[in-house]
């Protein structure tokens, strides 16, 4: 991080459906987020609709999915193994921010390593258009 990004783990798709990761730059710029505080770096505001708390108890492993829906993953605790559609492999833990946009496609792997619980805090975001529809996108 600099004072002017934030680097976010960025998991999206192509036109084919194959996932893929990239370090997403989040810009951030100077500005007052609860005066009387001194300004600080900043994002833009993103709309979301939902907030959600999740445990992906030790030792589990999901078969591969697309994203339900487009969001942000928080992870509290824990250490996860995620492989993109294009066989990428990116492991993470505590403090690690995660967008995941891969949601019409064949989607990615989920692994849980070691022996803690991974917990999460996910925000739901705004669909867009293209999006599934439905019970899917829930």
């Amino acid at each position: 991080m600099s004072n002017n990004t934030m680097l976010v783990l960025h998991l999206t798709e192509d036109a084919a459906g194959i996932s893929h990761f990239a370090d997403l730059a989040v810009p951030l710029n100077a500005g007052a987020f609860a005066p009387p505080a001194p300004a600080m770096p900043i994002s833009a505001t993103e709309e979301a609709t939902g907030l959600l708390y999740l445990i992906l108890p030790a030792g589990w492993a999901g078969a591969q999915h697309p994203s339900p829906r487009r969001q942000v993953a928080f992870c509290l605790s824990g250490r996860l193994r995620v492989e993109a559609g294009d066989g990428e492999v990116r492991e993470f833990g505590s403090g690690a921010i995660w967008r995941m946009e891969d949601v019409a496609g064949a989607g990615h792997t989920t692994t849980v390593l070691g022996d803690d619980d991974v917990c999460l805090a996910i925000v739901q975001l705004l669909p867009q258009p293209g999006d599934p529809t439905g019970e899917e996108a829930k």
